[in-house]
């Protein structure tokens, strides 16, 4: 994950969430957060581009034309409460892009996708496999908890 890979407690924060937050930035400089579903391979974060209905096309999604003018991301999956001593998240800042079904990071695609469809049976049904996936190469960690850790 980098000199600043993450703990045991905290890749499991990581892998138990089904719900992630997306923060991308335009070319203006205005920032756009999208829940996303995700998975983490133990060093870089994936995430489809599905089938549920979007209001553009998927050349025009935001997240992806974002990403084409500024990779840097950030990526947050938390835990609210109204008891706040269980409030908790896991802050990851990297470098995205989308990777294709075809060329160079063909390979990975298809890993990602199986990754994907393990976590997510909705995904079984859709053809993730032939669209563009989010790759989030990490650069920062941080994990906060309510608990001091």
């Amino acid at each position: 994950m980098t000199s600043q890979e993450a703990d045991e407690r905290t890749r499991q924060f990581i892998d138990s969430h089904r719900v992630a937050r997306l923060a991308t930035v335009d070319a203006s400089g205005r920032p756009m957060v999208v829940p996303i579903c995700y998975v983490f391979d133990g060093g870089r974060f994936y995430s489809a581009i599905d089938e549920k209905p979007k209001t553009v096309s998927e050349d025009r999604l935001k997240r992806l034309t974002n990403l084409a003018v500024n990779p840097r991301v950030s990526l947050l999956i938390d835990d609210y409460s109204e008891d706040w001593t269980q409030l908790a998240y896991v802050l990851i800042q990297g470098l995205a892009e989308a990777i294709e079904p075809d060329g160079v990071d063909a390979g990975e695609h298809v890993k990602a996708v199986d990754l994907l469809r393990d976590k997510y049976p909705q995904y079984r049904g859709m053809a993730i496999d032939s669209r563009p996936i989010i790759r989030i190469e990490v650069t920062r960690v941080k994990h906060w908890s309510s608990m001091g850790d």
